[in-house]
């Protein structure tokens, strides 16, 4: 294989669509570093493993030399991306997008080289545009194009409202690329309208045209929903080892194959597909697998020692080898007559609510210090320490403190 297709194979892992390949061989082939562009508006103060999708292929035509292009949106941030509403969005304000950028700036830097790493903010050129310039970009394309959009065709017939500004989204994402002259712009699959805006405003401007990559969009935990703080079913990439370790264990054996694509720089997809192999064969246990997944994104986000430490803690509750001592200890403040079993699980966070706690108390699913627990009665006063698990992979080590 040529140094050529190695690099294309390289970036095409995981890719759901490359837009146009053959121009993206022609500019590797011309030996310059190509600049990367990928925009994240500042909606949510921090990242998860389902922004790392992109930040990954960033990190990847880093390591093939070529410069990548963090892009905050702090002027679109106030816009509000329509992509995949089918309600306005609220608009931030200056105060939460500055708040939020900052946040973004402190960790992509656990992905990304920053050596080779443009961070940038499009109001550097939207601050400076004046109404007469946005007017002429507005006027680069038509409502009726707008529409064809798949989120506002369905508004529309909807009957519900599309605000005019939704419109210059996707005209001033394409505007980026011609203020950073992208040579690829990154995104998820959601985003594809948005990126090809950016290949046509660029033509317009004189410039060639941008390669469009999109990204599969990760699912989460649950296995069926895109990853998302708002249902619950993400990792946070601040997340403590031990959270990062014991969530990845609980994602079904099918998801964890996408798992390993999307977020694996160690497992080649050639070794991937002799795992998958040897897991139908029934000579590899899909949780060592996971377990080894687990390793290499507690060691990214940590080091290599907090994800020993982890994978220790997690051996320990789930197959009684080891010391519990090695989970971190959260304290839970409790009232002076203390908490019912229900009510300290709710309280750890594990279980959503207090009747959901009953419910595993009956089902015999509980356990303290490895002991099974079906009394509802009993009572945890101050003091108490101890290993809360519900299910076998569901656990916190906790200390109550007085309220």
């Amino acid at each position: 294989m040529s140094e050529l297709e190695q690099a294309l194979a390289v970036i095409a892992r995981g890719a759901d669509e490359i837009i146009k390949r053959e121009e993206l061989a022609e500019r590797l082939r011309s030996g310059r570093p190509l600049r990367v562009k990928a925009g994240f508006d500042p909606t949510a103060p921090d990242l998860h493993l389902g922004h790392t999708v992109l930040l990954n292929k960033m990190r990847q035509f880093q390591d093939l030399g070529h410069q990548v292009i963090f892009l905050i949106g702090d002027f679109t941030g106030m816009i509000g991306d329509p992509t995949g509403k089918n309600v306005t969005r609220k608009p931030l304000s200056r105060d939460e997008v500055q708040a939020n950028a900052q946040t973004y700036a402190s960790q992509v830097y656990k992905v990304l080289d920053r050596g080779r790493t443009e961070l940038r903010f499009n109001s550097e050129w939207f601050g400076a545009m004046d109404a007469a310039g946005m007017i002429k970009l507005a006027a680069l394309h038509t409502v009726a194009r707008m529409l064809e959009r798949d989120d506002f065709t369905k508004r529309f017939a909807a009957q519900q409202p599309i605000a005019i500004h939704e419109f210059l989204y996707p005209l001033v994402q394409g505007y980026d690329s011609v203020a950073l002259k992208a040579d690829v712009e990154l995104g998820g699959t959601d985003q594809k309208f948005n990126l090809l805006m950016g290949r046509m405003v660029q033509e317009h401007h004189g410039q060639a045209p941008q390669v469009v990559l999109t990204m599969p969009l990760l699912e989460g935990l649950d296995g069926v929903n895109k990853m998302s703080k708002s249902l619950g079913n993400y990792i946070g990439i601040d997340e403590p080892a031990i959270d990062m370790v014991t969530k990845t264990m609980r994602i079904g054996d099918t998801v964890m194959w996408r798992w390993f694509e999307l977020l694996s720089f160690e497992v080649s997809l050639d070794e991937l597909a002799r795992m998958q192999r040897d897991v139908a064969a029934g000579t590899l246990n899909p949780r060592d697998a996971k377990l080894r997944l687990a390793r290499e994104l507690a060691t990214r986000f940590h080091d290599a020692a907090a994800a020993e430490r982890a994978i220790a803690g997690w051996h320990a509750v789930v197959r009684g080898e080891g010391d519990t001592a090695l989970l971190p200890q959260t304290s839970i403040a409790v009232p002076e007559a203390g908490l019912r079993i229900a009510a300290l699980l709710t309280a750890a966070g594990l279980t959503g609510s207090n009747s959901e706690a009953n419910r595993k108390l009956k089902e015999r699913a509980v356990r303290i210090d490895a002991q099974v627990v079906e009394d509802a009665q009993r009572v945890f006063a101050v003091g108490f320490e101890g290993v809360l698990q519900v299910g076998k992979r569901n656990f916190a080590r906790v200390k109550l403190v007085a309220a």
